[in-house]
């Protein structure tokens, strides 16, 4: 590929960026909604179930702040399939298929916007958490949480672009994102550490990335973690990447059906 191609694969992925991020700004209620309801989430819920709960490390509602974040994340992330939808119905999506451009960086383009986004409402949870009385470490190791989310997104936008690409309905999707992220979320350490769970629970709960995700965020904001930081960052770091190119080949697939 010479320099003319790379720059037209790059403004595609710049301009699909961009796209996503002027959709996302002009949703306020959207922004809103991503924020408020995790906030709520973790006051009332943290509130309520710190006083039954003792976890060793310190006060329960610090412990749920990183699951609350990882929770925010993946929601966000697996949403931004719903942009390929939105496309395809409206058109768009066969417009951008012609172009003479690898059908990667399309995919690149929009994994892009859905991951900034999920980084976006993930970094102000994480600030305003802390404004709210969550006890961090340090601002240091805040600033790192930044490449985790950054992670994290990569590997359920990745999923989310394999759904949406074989999913022809807002509706299937919004029942297969239930589907997926209930489960995914309790059979985590979002809530309730893996250390007194019966053995049938820890296995799902030690397959689930999600569950390496939060543990990497507790490590870095808390200072405390049931996994060590090096597994976690190895197991969401190889499950973005898959995720990301079973996404790609996904997206590749239903621009040729």
């Amino acid at each position: 590929m010479g320099i003319s191609g790379m720059k037209l694969c790059l403004n595609t992925v710049f301009t699909l960026w961009i796209r996503e991020m002027l959709r996302y700004k002009r949703s306020r209620s959207r922004i809103i909604g991503s924020l408020a309801t995790p906030l709520l989430f973790l006051v009332i819920m943290g509130s309520a179930l710190g006083s039954s709960m003792t976890i060793s490390s310190g006060r329960y509602i610090d412990y749920m702040a990183p699951g609350i974040i990882g929770m925010s994340i993946l929601f966000s992330s697996l949403m931004g399939g719903v942009s390929i939808i939105w496309d395809r119905e409206f058109g768009f999506l066969k417009e951008i298929l012609v172009a003479p451009v690898s059908r990667f960086y399309t995919a690149l383009g929009k994994a892009a916007g859905g991951v900034t986004t999920a980084m976006i409402q993930g970094t102000l949870l994480m600030i305003i958490s802390g404004f709210i009385g969550i006890e961090y470490v340090s601002i240091w190791r805040e600033l790192l949480c930044i490449p985790v989310m950054f992670l994290m997104g990569l590997g359920f936008i990745g999923l989310g672009i394999t759904l949406a690409s074989r999913i022809e309905s807002h509706e299937g999707f919004q029942m297969m994102m239930t589907f997926i992220t209930l489960p995914t979320i309790m059979a985590s350490t979002a809530f309730y550490p893996m250390a007194n769970l019966p053995g049938w629970l820890s296995i799902p709960v030690r397959l689930n990335p999600l569950t390496y995700g939060v543990e990497a965020l507790r490590w870095l904001l808390l200072g405390t973690s049931e996994v060590p930081v090096t597994l976690s960052l190895s197991v969401i770091t190889v499950f973005a990447l898959m995720m990301m190119a079973l996404g790609s080949w996904a997206f590749d697939r239903a621009g040729d059906q």
